[in-house]
């Protein structure tokens, strides 16, 4: 797995095969989806303007439901935070980051997308722009108003439906066609993250490990303040003592 980190941009690449949650969530087949359209493949995030460019790779892009924008197989949640506060709840997913959390939110299906903003303070979550979303190839090519900067992400594939308020399919342990079936009914909500091959803490433990800055420079500033400060009292009082 490969990750290229510089001050804007993001490269992220995903095991390929690996939709099936925890290697044992059942599709549903009515509308018949393919793992393929729920595959995580890569992850790209770059600077656009004041805002963010986000192009998530999929093994395919399919169009069960017929909706307009062209892809509804598929629900993409992009959480963007740093490793120091945020919110640690990944919103209706049954899954929560393993350290720091998010700041900004968005929720991409081909019924309509939204970016929210949740103030590190726990202020109230306001609702921004409206994302633009299209399909290029076998991607989805997301402008939202997103800061471009050194950010860490959880990115998440979630079965489509348009029958649900928010538009994710949830899992359920009875099968059914039109059932996304595992093994008991508060199972993670995603098919797939962006993540590890090897990492199964998602499905059995309800935990999502980021990617990208997942280290948050701004404790490495306040030590490196913290010391400086404390060489210049140290100065000082030399300075004093040899008067």
């Amino acid at each position: 797995m490969l990750t290229l980190l510089t001050a804007a941009l993001l490269t992220f690449a995903d095991p390929a095969g690996d939709a099936r949650g925890d290697g044992g969530y059942l599709l549903p087949t009515r509308p018949a989806v393919s793992a393929e359209a729920l595959d995580l493949r890569a992850f790209r995030a770059e600077g656009q303007g004041a805002g963010s460019r986000f192009t998530v790779e999929l093994g395919r892009v399919e169009n069960p439901w017929g909706l307009p924008d062209g892809f509804s197989a598929n629900v993409t949640d992009i959480f963007v935070g740093s490793a120091l506060g945020g919110q640690r709840e990944l919103d209706a997913l049954n899954l929560q980051a393993t350290t720091g959390g998010w700041t900004y939110h968005l929720r991409v299906t081909g019924g309509g997308s939204t970016l929210t903003y949740a103030p590190e303070g726990n202020g109230p979550e306001e609702t921004l722009t409206t994302p633009v979303v299209r399909v290029q190839g076998n991607a989805l090519v997301i402008d939202a108003a997103v800061p471009p900067r050194r950010w860490a992400y959880w990115v998440t594939s979630s079965v489509y439906s348009p029958l649900t308020p928010d538009g994710l399919l949830r899992p359920v342990a009875a099968p059914g066609d039109t059932h996304l079936q595992a093994a008991r009914d508060d199972a993670p909500v995603p098919v797939d993250v962006l993540g590890a091959a090897s990492d199964t803490s998602p499905f059995t433990r309800g935990i999502l490990a980021p990617v990208g800055q997942t280290r948050d420079d701004r404790l490495l500033i306040l030590a490196a303040l913290g010391g400086l400060g404390l060489l210049l009292v140290v100065l000082a009082t030399l300075r004093v003592w040899r008067r």
